[in-house]
């Protein structure tokens, strides 16, 4: 919508009449750039949270694999920044975002690689903001190929995803050029795909490729089948190895999508962006605490159903809790927080069935991203179509023309328009990317660079290829430890040596 008053202003102030008094264009020349800078440090403090989500995700993967693969997966997710970063600037971020206008409608773009025409704080910001995103989808795949990829494959893929298979969706969904964007002024079907943080750009598209690379790679040795490749009756579990690592994982996860949502709001500086930041904030919290006790307890109650005794999975609440911030990721600013429970509780089904899925298919995911990104992206893409208010999407910049499914029906229209214009996005999102990283996956392992030999497997990646274990577990030699005991013995008498010590020191001995 064109405001008028400004664009009256603008005109007035950029050449006034001479003897004309300047006060109100000084004022308002003022105004603008307090303006433009709240909406700068709005993106800055919001990118960086979106940015801290990386440590989330490292705490998350380093707690859930094994002890002798913690380096390598950490290694990965420090790698997947930078990889991101050097991809998105140089060719990703053109391809996204070039000539972002409400014109033509076009692939990818071609102009502004290296960012290099950027000056203006606004421009730079954005690209800032927009890159913490495509890390993230980059990330997602980390977790899924742990404990067998080779370090070579991950750089390739990872530098591939960001630069040009991720660009290419934010392009048609998030672009004022895409062919399915909200953003133009003839959208899809009048309405366009309301993906408002990235159910289906980020968490589909990291959760799809994760999942290709999973069934290429192959599972872990020993997982579903013995060393005979003979099928296993139930499949091996491998336990975690810190489970403080993963609920630390967690939490920072939960408050990186406080900048992931309400960041996505892109401005501060008006009441109707305000507004949906802080519908953003609310709907965030619901869903996420919704997932959370839906996945557990629907995983105690069939648990308990089946042998007779309750217990309560801290993965199922974690992964829970991630499924249900995923599912309302698109619609956080167009669905109201009861809304947002609905979708958390759905989500929370969603991963345990998609998990349950997958073990049953022989498919390993080693940390379940496939059911937390890919399940419950599709998820919350859909239920934008079900749910999105009609008040919320106005305030959110989207054509109120057409709303949510269940709406429509209360209004006795029946519009599916933009139920239509989401399934195509779900569609859209799994053509691109399992006809892009199918072939990639299938050449890189081809080419023997995508899984780690099966005795480095076994040793553990850290060993093989990162010069060591990532913890010092080496006690006391035993022979120093009685030379100690002697020592204090002739200066006090008889010492007992403490069972943990002598058990440490054995434990040290045979190592």
């Amino acid at each position: 919508m064109v405001d008028y008053n400004t664009t009256i202003l603008d005109a007035f102030c950029e050449k006034p009449a001479e003897g004309t008094d300047t006060t109100l264009c000084n004022l308002y020349t003022g105004v603008a750039g307090i303006s433009e800078g709240l909406n700068v440090f709005f993106l800055l403090f919001a990118g960086a949270l979106v940015f801290l989500m990386q440590s989330g995700f490292a705490m998350l993967c380093a707690g859930s694999v094994r002890q002798k693969n913690v380096k390598n997966i950490m290694l990965k997710n420090l790698l997947d920044a930078c990889g991101g970063a050097l991809g998105f600037y140089t060719i990703g971020y053109a391809l996204a975002y070039d000539n972002n206008s409400t014109g033509g409608k076009d692939f990818i773009g071609t102009e502004n690689f290296f960012i290099r025409d950027f000056d203006s704080g606004g421009d730079l910001i954005g690209f800032f903001f927009q890159f913490a995103f495509a890390a993230t989808a980059a990330t997602i795949v980390a977790g899924t190929v742990a404990e067998r990829c080779k370090m070579q494959a991950y750089l390739c893929y990872s530098v591939f995803l960001t630069g040009f298979v991720y660009p290419v969706i934010v392009r048609s969904i998030w672009s004022g050029n895409g062919f399915l964007t909200a953003f133009r002024d003839d959208p899809f079907r009048d309405v366009g795909v309301v993906d408002f943080a990235g159910s289906g750009v980020v968490h589909m598209t990291g959760g799809a490729t994760a999942l290709v690379a999973a069934i290429v790679l192959g599972p872990r040795k020993g997982r579903f089948y013995d060393e005979d490749g003979n099928p296993l009756e139930t499949p091996r579990e491998f336990q975690a190895h810190s489970v403080a690592l993963q609920i630390l994982g967690t939490f920072v996860l939960w408050f990186g999508w406080y900048g992931f949502n309400p960041g996505s709001a892109l401005a501060i500086d008006n009441p109707d962006s305000a507004a949906t930041a802080a519908l953003c904030a609310v709907t965030t919290t619901t869903a996420a605490a919704t997932g959370c006790v839906t996945a557990m307890f629907t995983d105690t109650i069939i648990d308990m159903l089946q042998t007779g005794e309750a217990s309560y999975d801290l993965t199922m609440a974690m992964n829970g809790c991630l499924g249900g911030l995923v599912a309302i990721t698109a619609g956080c600013s167009v669905v109201t927080p009861g809304m947002a429970i609905i979708i958390g509780m759905v989500g929370g089904w969603v991963y345990y069935g998609f998990s349950k899925f997958l073990i049953a298919m022989r498919i390993d995911d080693a940390v379940d991203a496939v059911p937390v990104h890919f399940a419950n992206g599709m998820w919350g893409v859909i239920a934008v179509g079900l749910f999105a208010n009609e008040d919320a999407m106005a305030t959110a910049g989207y054509n109120d023309n057409h709303t949510g499914w269940f709406y429509s029906w209360g209004k006795k229209s029946g519009d599916a328009n933009l139920l239509l214009c989401q399934i195509c996005c779900v569609l859209w999102v799994c053509a691109w990317v399992f006809t892009i990283m199918t072939p990639f996956f299938l050449v890189l392992n081809a080419l023997g660079m995508f899984r780690v030999d099966a005795l480095e497997e076994e040793v553990g990646l850290d060993i093989s290829h990162h010069r060591g274990a990532a913890y010092d577990l080496e006690g006391p030699k035993k022979e120093d430890v009685e030379e100690l005991m002697e020592l204090r013995a002739s200066r006090h008498g008889k010492v007992e040596v403490p069972k943990e010590v002598a058990q440490a020191a054995d434990e040290s001995q045979e190592a």
